[in-house]
């Protein structure tokens, strides 16, 4: 696994740390994979509604 090093905002870092605390992640690390995963579906079913709409107006 890569290993990174980010600077965060103070707001940022905040947040991160409450979800942590919250035991909703077990560690920042995790937390900031999943926003990835999630902006990388998101990344994906804009793509994917974009082919639609370009093929519906390739048919007009």
């Amino acid at each position: 696994m890569a290993r990174q090093s980010i600077s965060l905002t103070d707001p940022n870092d905040r947040w991160l740390k409450q979800q942590v605390n919250s035991k909703e992640y077990s560690s920042k690390s995790e937390l900031i994979n999943d926003l990835i995963r999630q902006a990388k579906n998101q990344q994906k079913e804009a793509d994917w509604i974009r082919l639609k709409l370009d093929r519906a107006e390739k048919r007009l």
